[in-house]
């Protein structure tokens, strides 16, 4: 691999939301069906669900529907892929300004996030792909039974147009060799109607930030995100940072890690209203056709299972990262640095915890500032089983707190949500 570059050339101005914010979409339905479905309010919004994704899932590959008879944690380990995408399909051309240019081609995968959920105990892990890095692409068949044949080097976001959901899967368990049971893909329509229902997101700026290809002129200090400024937060590059796509994940990295905190301390899964405002916007968005899941995924039961998994880890233990890259030659793509990669998924498949010791930003767009504090465990809010069974002793034991975390190269960057992290400007 070549000594690491400042980046020469880099994307253009992008006048579309980025569609990482669509990832909230996904993840905030499967909390809120996770709370709603143990209440008598929210069966019916259960059975809507259920409905609208059904219609739209796709195959993965790894289709196992079977549904234990609990609401209950997910069995085992989880591994789910979400991707944001460029579409140009009904109301999302109105916002993008490429679409309407004629200057885009196809559907692509410009966000790509692996979210892994370990076994007992329990820790997530989210790793973002950068979206020019150079990967082959297998073999894949499209959603119309179009066959497209493997590549050696493209650019990571182009596997979605050549196969769908189902080729990014396949692209990104190749690159990792991680089985990726589940998936989903959203795209750009419905960001502001979630990020309102969401309540907004309080976000960190050291320095004011400007930025004219997003419109932001924003004073140093905390902000609360919502609608459209949660649109112009997670697709700012520009005026942050080192200006590069890089810097721009990190700033993503703190939007969820702030995301995180909010939902398990600020009482939004305790307020009805809010539920049930977020929940309608999300099955109008599977309505709409704005998300794809997997069919392994498209059920409501599923997405229980794999939230309830999720609701109590501590931030120590969530951890967000960026796959480790150097850039190449000309400094317009990124390769991927395989060997630090393998320490991760090594510690990964093994469920070690592991430690970051590199910086925040692998694009210098954020800075450690405090450490929040976690929220009082509220035992008497976890959910019962819904059956009679005794649960195995695998499930009652409590793991020895004595494991040693695996140190990751410094070349990963990221953050853990126990880390309050702000936005520095372009130096």
């Amino acid at each position: 691999m070549s000594a690491r570059r400042q980046p020469v050339a880099r994307h253009g101005i992008l006048r579309s939301p980025n569609p990482f914010v669509q990832v909230l979409t996904v993840l905030g339905a499967m909390v809120v069906v996770a709370v709603l479905s143990v209440t008598a309010v929210g069966a019916f919004y259960v059975w809507d669900a259920a409905r609208a994704v059904a219609d739209n899932s796709v195959s993965i590959g790894d289709d196992d529907v079977t549904l234990p008879p609990t609401l209950g944690e997910i069995e085992g380990g989880v591994n789910l892929l979400v991707v944001g995408t460029d579409s140009c399909e009904g109301a999302n051309a109105a916002l993008s300004g490429a679409c309407q240019n004629g200057d885009t081609e196809g559907e692509r995968n410009d966000v790509t996030l692996l979210l892994h959920v370990s076994d007992n105990p329990r820790r997530v892990t989210v790793i973002s792909f950068p979206r020019d890095m150079i990967v082959p692409i297998p073999s894949c068949t499209g959603e119309d039974g179009t066959q497209y044949s493997a590549m050696s080097a493209q650019m990571l976001n182009v596997s979605y147009m050549y196969g769908g959901l189902s080729c990014s899967v396949a692209t990104i368990e190749a690159l990792t060799g991680i089985d990726i049971q589940f998936a989903a893909a959203t795209r750009w329509t419905g960001v502001i109607n979630m990020s309102d229902a969401i309540g907004g997101v309080d976000v960190c700026l050291s320095d004011p930030i400007q930025d004219s290809h997003t419109g932001i002129d924003w004073p140093a200090g905390t902000r609360t995100l919502v609608g459209v400024e949660a649109l112009q937060f997670l697709r700012i590059r520009h005026g942050i940072g080192d200006g590069s796509d890089l810097g721009r994940i990190s700033n993503q990295q703190q939007f969820m890690s702030s995301l995180v905190r909010k939902l398990q301390s600020e009482g939004v899964l305790n307020n009805p209203a809010t539920l049930l405002n977020l929940a309608n916007t999300a099955v109008a968005q599977v309505n709409e056709g704005q998300i794809v899941l997997s069919t392994s995924l498209a059920n409501p039961q599923r997405m229980v299972q794999i939230a309830m998994a999720v609701r109590a880890v501590a931030y120590e233990d969530i951890v967000f990262l960026q796959y480790p890259t150097v850039y190449a030659e000309d400094g317009s793509r990124v390769l991927p640095v395989t060997s630090a990669a393998t320490v991760l998924f090594d510690a990964l498949a093994a469920n070690q915890p592991i430690a970051l010791t590199g910086s925040t930003s692998d694009g210098s767009s954020t800075e450690v500032v405090g450490e929040a504090t976690a929220p009082e465990t509220d035992a008497t809010a976890t959910p019962e089983p819904t059956d009679s069974a005794t649960p195995d002793a695998t499930d009652t034991e409590t793991p020895a707190p004595t494991e040693t975390a695996v140190q990751l190269p410094s070349s990963i960057t990221g953050q853990t949500a126990a880390q309050v992290t702000c936005t520095v400007a372009q130096r």
